[in-house]
């Protein structure tokens, strides 16, 4: 027999997805269902092949289960997170359906009106099998992607950090209101990197335009503990960025590869925001493209099993979503094949890879594919980051697991 699940999505069911095994209506309401409640794969295609891996045991939890009745194709296009420009979203339907991504990115700058964007969002989600993580970067400040009467303009995070916690937890609150009514899932911030006192401009990527909290990264740790609760309890999850810190290069990774630390190790204090946020339970943590020599002397944090299984998985306990800065236009990554990007920062530990680039979306579904049949440990990889995503998208309302 042929049943269905429901899914949320902008405040309302968007699509009808044909499974295996019967689900009663997804809510938001309650806790989630036991693995016996768990929903059939929503995949409409074929159903998993032989090389995929095995279902999971009796216990195991809900969102595995999910996974395991996906096919191949779809556990690889759930680890993607594809840009669009947010004044072309409907552009990227058919990147969406064909590759089964797991997410969009808003990319660049729109004055567009609220309800103009939350036509085009909840155009990409009824043209996908699965609920789409919906994400851009409203920071705040110069790093703002939309403005105008419906998004009020919000100060940096500098200016933020210099004010009181009230004050920072009502902008929050207030901008992830707005974000959630149009139907953004996911903003990459806060920004938890510190910048020392008196490097100011010379840190490129965050220092220059004011993206920190502070100097100190006690202060700025206490107003990351702020900031997590005060989005996500508006319904936009967060995501903390760069770890395991970008305050103290001297080069932007979009642009350059010589941003290295060679400061960080595992007991920097540079670490306590990224720390205060997991423990505020933020949602999600992005891994920078940055070289970080004492923890790793050999690849960019975002290939880099010590600092993504090692230091952010093992050693500070993390159990979230992991996904990567930009590896599709950044130069910090360019010399590396784009689907290769792709295999080695999930092969690292990663979830879901960011790329703002629509057409590295097949070479990177492609690369994930063939190397999860060609390595078992790399299928169990896979399998463990789709988990992940589709956890994401249980916390931001979007399924029932």
């Amino acid at each position: 027999m042929r049943q269905r699940v429901r899914w949320l999505s902008v405040g309302a069911v968007v699509a009808t997805v044909v499974v295996a095994l019967a689900l009663r209506p997804a809510t938001n309401d309650g806790p989630p269902p036991t693995a016996s409640g768990a929903p059939a794969s929503p995949a409409a295609s074929a159903p998993p092949s032989a090389s995929a891996s095995a279902a999971p045991p009796p216990g195991a939890p809900a969102c595995a289960r999910a996974v395991a009745r996906l096919s191949p194709e779809e556990r690889a296009g759930q680890l993607l997170m594809v840009g669009t420009p947010v004044d072309r979203p409907r552009g990227l339907r058919a990147v969406v359906r064909r590759h089964h991504l797991g997410g969009v990115f808003l990319a660049g700058r729109s004055k567009r009106s609220a309800a103009a964007l939350r036509s085009d969002i909840a155009a990409l989600q009824g043209g996908s099998a699965l609920p789409l993580l919906v994400a851009l970067d409203q920071e705040g400040g110069s790093v703002q992607t939309l403005k105008g009467p419906d998004f009020p303009l919000i100060p940096s995070a500098r200016r933020l950090g210099g004010s009181s916690q009230a004050l920072l937890r009502d902008a929050v609150r207030d901008s992830a209101r707005r974000l959630s009514g149009i139907g953004v899932t996911v903003n990459l911030a806060p920004v938890a990197d510190t910048v020392p006192a008196g490097l100011g401009e010379g840190n490129p990527p965050i220092g220059a335009f004011g993206r920190e909290y502070g100097s100190e990264p006690g202060r700025v740790a206490d107003d990351i503990r702020a900031v997590v609760p005060a989005s996500q309890g508006a319904g936009v999850l967060t995501i903390l960025k760069h770890f395991p810190g970008l305050g103290r290069v001297r080069a932007n990774t979009d642009t350059s590869t010589r941003a290295v630390d060679r400061a960080a190790t595992v007991d920097d204090e540079y670490l306590e925001p990224f720390v205060a946020g997991i423990d505020a339970g933020s949602a999600g943590v992005m891994i920078s493209s940055a070289s970080y020599p004492r923890l790793d002397p050999d690849d960019i944090a975002a290939f880099s099993a010590p600092i993504v299984t090692g230091l952010l998985r093992d050693r500070l306990g993390y159990r979230g979503l992991v996904m990567s800065d930009d590896l599709g236009a950044a130069r910090a990554a360019r010399a590396v094949p784009a689907g290769q990007r792709a295999v080695r920062f999930v092969r690292a530990g990663g979830d879901l890879v960011l790329t703002i680039r629509p057409q590295d979306a097949g070479p990177m579904t492609a690369a994930l594919i063939g190397e999860a049949r060609r390595s078992p440990a790399f299928a169990a990889r896979v399998d463990d980051a789709a988990v992940h995503v589709l956890e994401a998208k249980r916390r931001a309302g979007l399924l029932r697991c």
